[in-house]
């Protein structure tokens, strides 16, 4: 199952991809997991009216490095200011702009972004060939429906490939089950049958074995790694058969490009939230926890995490 995969000619050393993840796949992270074998990263979504405004905390997201396959992620429901977001400097870096049809939360949906665009089919078919009218390589990532009784996973996996897109994610869950419940095979699998360009799913993956398993079921191309990377980013080097340095080496890595990047105050707060979140499951975790969010320096989170990380 595992492969290399190529995207209208961008092709990528293996199929198993970092999701985009709102306030955590800044550069450092993104480095992190595509040594760690992530065969494509992409941002935390990324608005395209923040872009047209040429908003810094905008620019700030899309802070790239050298690694090379790389993606952004934008959202917008406005199909000149998306393409306009598509031809800005900021994404000239990267070899692929990834569409958000699938956020999602009320304060994106109540704007028309996000999955909001998958009951406006014109519509969502207007932006993607506004984007696609850019020049750059177009994918679009979105939810299976936006209920039970409104799945359209192979509908819309048409509609993207006819306006454009080299590429689709289905994250295999409908709009109100967020992301609670196991992943519809079937439906990704549609959506599978109905196109010819890739199709990577997302949604349930953890492990090598989930990884086999989510591929086997829906004949997807490749598979997504979102949450579980948060936990464990070595779950990338266990899926592609790489050895992965120890946790505690990863981590002050981590935080000291974190440091470097974004400054004392963000790395302290976010690296804090990181940490957290790689404890979970070790002993001592709760206390290890409180003691991390106590922390009021950087260099207190980094000793902490010597200490917890082995």
């Amino acid at each position: 199952m595992l492969a290399s995969l190529d995207i209208a000619g961008m092709v990528c050393p293996d199929n198993v991809f970092l999701a985009p993840l709102a306030g955590y796949t800044n550069l450092p992270f993104r480095s992190m997991c595509a040594r760690l074998g992530a065969g494509l990263t992409f941002t935390e979504m990324v608005s395209a009216k923040g872009l047209y405004y040429n908003s810094e905390e905008t620019r700030k997201l899309l802070l790239c490095g050298e690694e090379s396959p790389k993606a952004a992620q934008i959202f917008g429901s406005d199909p000149a200011i998306m393409r306009m977001a598509c031809e800005s400097e900021l994404l000239a870096p990267f070899d692929l702009i990834d569409i958000n049809m699938g956020c999602p939360m009320p304060k994106i949906v109540k704007n028309g972004d996000g999955s909001a665009l998958l009951e406006n089919f014109p519509l969502a078919e207007k932006v993607i060939s506004a984007c696609v009218k850019s020049g750059k390589r177009i994918s679009v990532k979105f939810r299976i429906g936006i209920d039970e009784a409104h799945k359209c996973a192979a509908e819309f996996a048409r509609l993207c490939e006819g306006a454009g897109a080299c590429m689709i994610t289905v994250h295999g869950r409908t709009r109100d089950k967020v992301y609670a419940g196991e992943p519809d095979y079937a439906a990704i699998a549609a959506a599978k049958n109905a196109v010819s360009i890739p199709v990577i799913t997302n949604g349930g993956i953890g492990s090598r074995e989930d990884f086999d398993a989510m591929l086997g079921k829906t004949g997807a191309d490749g598979g997504m790694i979102a949450r579980a990377a948060l936990c464990d980013p070595c779950v990338f080097a266990r899926i592609t058969g790489r050895e992965a340095p120890p946790m505690s080496e990863l981590f002050a890595r981590q935080l000291a490009e974190t440091r470097t990047l974004y400054g004392e105050h963000f790395a302290l707060v976010f690296m804090r939230k990181m940490a957290a979140f790689y404890c979970k499951g070790r002993r001592g975790s709760a206390e290890a926890k409180r003691r991390l969010f106590a922390a009021q320096t950087t260099e207190e989170v980094a000793a902490l995490a010597r200490e917890v990380l082995q």
